[in-house]
């Protein structure tokens, strides 16, 4: 693979295609906290982007080492993504239907967000088997321009919960907690249909 037009396209188009998911979930957290500040809100952004573009890093690193290991993984990758959004969006659901829910809790928290990173960009390993045939310095541009896309997707998904968010007030959290297991449903069958 050599550096041109197109792999720069790609690499964008591979970008958008992968934070879907991320986008989905930062629309909830904005729908879920509809006050979030600005340092907040590119903070979050950041988590996602972060795990958006090391996740393919990763799958290529371990194409290029440890590739058996990696493919006995790649069976619990949807799994693992249905599980960690089942039981996040259960919570929220929960709370949203109990209307125990202030607005502390209704803040996400580090592990939360952490648990939200992953599940969203797990499924990013397997992109390290497209990107098998570049060199690592093409590896490492591909996912820098997976995280910069990705930044300013969920950034945009955040924006647009947070408005949404100020109109739905006390039923933002069910609506937010239904659409992470429909999320994470959606993950798990894109995955093991496929």
């Amino acid at each position: 693979m050599e550096w041109n037009v197109l792999f720069f396209v790609n690499s964008f188009l591979l970008g958008i295609g992968l934070a879907m998911d991320a986008f989905s979930v930062s629309l909830v957290n904005g729908l879920n906290e509809p006050n979030m500040p600005g340092k907040k809100v590119f903070g979050i952004a950041g988590v996602f982007a972060f795990f958006q573009g090391v996740m393919p890093l990763l799958g290529w690193v371990c194409v290029h080492t440890i590739l058996t290991y990696f493919q006995v993984l790649e069976t619990y990758i949807p799994w693992i993504a249905l599980a960690l959004l089942l039981f996040i969006g259960g919570k929220m659901l929960v709370q949203g239907i109990k209307g125990e829910q202030n607005d502390a809790e209704a803040a996400i928290g580090f592990f939360a967000l952490f648990m939200q990173g992953i599940a969203t960009s797990i499924d990013a390993l397997s992109v390290g088997f497209t990107v098998a045939e570049y060199s690592f310095v093409m590896a490492l541009t591909c996912s820098v321009i997976i995280m910069t896309v990705t930044l300013f997707v969920c950034i945009a998904g955040l924006e647009i919960g947070k408005k949404v968010g100020e109109k739905l007030s006390n039923k933002a959290t069910i609506f937010g907690g239904a659409l992470l297991i429909f999320i994470g449903i959606e993950i798990f069958c894109s995955h093991f249909f496929a």
